[in-house]
């Protein structure tokens, strides 16, 4: 067998590694504690492999943490953008969007979970990182808020003001989804509703909006 064959051939396992000391950090999150308490030992030992094994893939937890981070959010940052992008703000848009989101959050119950947790009580590093997540959403909001022509009269400043609500409002219905029972539909039905009013509240609400240069 050639040195590229090999190559070829363990790259695989690398990358089941990887996946197995990511997955085996969500379980222990989930089941047991915030990420931030858990040690390498444990997180190695749920993955089925060696405490030598974790330094092929992440040069510590805290990176262990960011990856998990940046995966939870990169698949839905494409999601949202693609909605985003679709149409303007009506009721449909509102609705759909809403369902994709917490459709996501249901089928990744663990990575959003695992966010929460740190949100709450991790280290400043993935908090940190995390606020830099929700601002990036919130910034990206508000850029397709003022292609809106319903909102040509609101400045820069308040429509960061309005898009914040926004994040902040869906922010914290996902945290009352995720105490939620996983089969709890009706549950579940009430807090997309929740979410649904309150953006059409401040969407629609902001015609009536006077931005300090307009006053």
């Amino acid at each position: 067998m050639t040195k590229e064959t090999t190559s070829r051939a363990r790259k695989p396992k690398r990358g089941q590694t990887r996946e197995a000391l990511m997955a085996a950090a969500l379980d222990l999150v989930v089941k047991k504690a915030p990420f931030s308490s858990l040690s390498l030992r444990e997180v190695t030992k749920r993955a089925g492999v060696v405490p030598t094994a974790f330094y092929r893939h992440f040069p510590d937890m805290s990176a262990l943490g960011l990856t998990l981070l940046d995966e939870s959010f990169r698949t839905l940052r494409h999601m949202m953008r693609q909605v985003r992008q679709e149409e303007l703000p009506n009721e449909r848009m509102l609705r759909g969007s809403l369902e994709v989101y917490f459709n996501y959050v249901r089928n990744n119950r663990a990575h959003f979970l695992f966010v929460s947790k740190e949100l709450a009580g991790g280290t400043p590093t993935m908090r940190n990182a995390i606020r830099r997540e929700i601002r990036m959403f919130t910034n990206e909001l508000a850029m397709d808020m003022a292609r809106f022509p319903f909102l040509n009269h609101v400045n820069a400043e308040d429509l960061q003001m309005m898009a914040g609500l926004v994040v902040n409002n869906v922010t914290a219905l996902t945290q009352e989804m995720l105490e939620l029972e996983e089969d709890d539909e009706f549950g579940q039905n009430q807090v997309l509703g929740t979410a649904e009013k309150q953006l059409r509240l401040i969407y629609f609400g902001v015609g009536f909006w006077k931005s300090k240069a307009d006053q």
